[in-house]
């Protein structure tokens, strides 16, 4: 469940050894949702006016609709991943609001520089929930969000683009929400999230992955993604996004589960030369 979480310090979402906490909103207000581990099993409790949905979708926030395939295939970088990771099951959170938000965030920063800005926009725009001694903070308020003036969005780092693109999201909260009952495919789910203003293939497939628990996702256009499957796959440092999607094709429709597994089994491309530099607008 750890793909719940934007950094380490999200106020959203909360991970223990044994224990999941997380904010969000739902088609029926904000809630929180608890999810305890118990010996072989989970206790879930829920607060809030959202409480009710969230109970309802824990079974496809946990993974349980989750169905891992037995990949044959020549990698050995795949196989070694597929056998240590397989049981790790895909999230279907259903809350593509709150995924997408972050994602928009991603655009062309750093993750640290996303992850800080997901936290400030959700603890100054956000529903704060005490439950039991923690403190939790929904994603910022959709309404809220939808009428905030772009240069508002400066004090937090983001600049005009990102801005409207965000602004756009908190419009189409409702059809958001709906596609949580999208008729298709999930592929075809994360498609629908390119059809909103200043959302491309890499914004939508990292929301789609976590919202609707798409498999196939890939995020093109990543900076190191294309780079670590190159590494995984071939032993070349350096890909691009057209040899990355070519290598991944055989693995069709789990590209996503692929690249998720040589995520978790530690593949990262050798870096080379100085780390880029960003430049906050929050400091003009």
């Amino acid at each position: 469940m750890s793909v719940l979480r934007n950094g380490r310090n999200d106020p959203t979402t909360l991970i223990g050894p044994d224990h999941v906490w997380r904010a969000t909103h739902t088609p029926e207000g904000p809630g929180v949702i608890h999810v305890r581990r118990v010996g072989d099993n989970v206790d879930i409790t829920v607060h809030g006016p959202g409480g009710a949905w969230l109970e309802r979708q824990s079974a496809s926030l946990l993974g349980c609709n989750d169905q891992s395939p037995l990949i044959d295939t020549p990698s050995e970088a795949v196989r070694n991943a597929q056998r240590r990771h397989r049981n790790v099951r895909i999230v279907r959170s259903g809350t593509a609001y709150h995924e997408m938000i972050p994602a928009v965030l991603g655009q062309r920063v750093t993750a640290s520089e996303a992850a800080r800005q997901w936290r400030e926009l959700s603890m100054t725009y956000g529903t704060k929930f005490p439950e039991h001694g923690i403190e939790l903070w929904s994603p910022p308020d959709p309404f809220t969000l939808a009428r905030l003036p772009y240069y508002e969005f400066h004090q937090f780092g983001i600049e005009r683009r990102r801005a409207e693109t965000l602004r756009v999201v908190a419009r189409h909260f409702e059809h958001l929400s709906s596609l949580c009952h999208f008729s298709g495919t999930p592929s075809e789910a994360t498609n629908q999230l390119t059809l909103l203003p200043g959302v491309g293939p890499w914004t939508a497939a990292v929301a789609g992955f976590v919202a609707f628990g798409d498999a196939d996702a890939v995020a093109v256009g990543d900076f190191h993604l294309k780079n670590m499957v190159a590494y995984a796959l071939t032993g070349r440092h350096r890909g691009t996004d057209a040899e990355m999607l070519e290598l991944l094709e055989p693995f069709r429709p789990h590209r996503g589960r692929v690249i998720r597994w040589l995520s978790l089994d530690g593949w990262s491309a050798p870096k080379h030369g100085p780390r880029r530099r960003n430049l906050s607008i929050a400091r003009f």
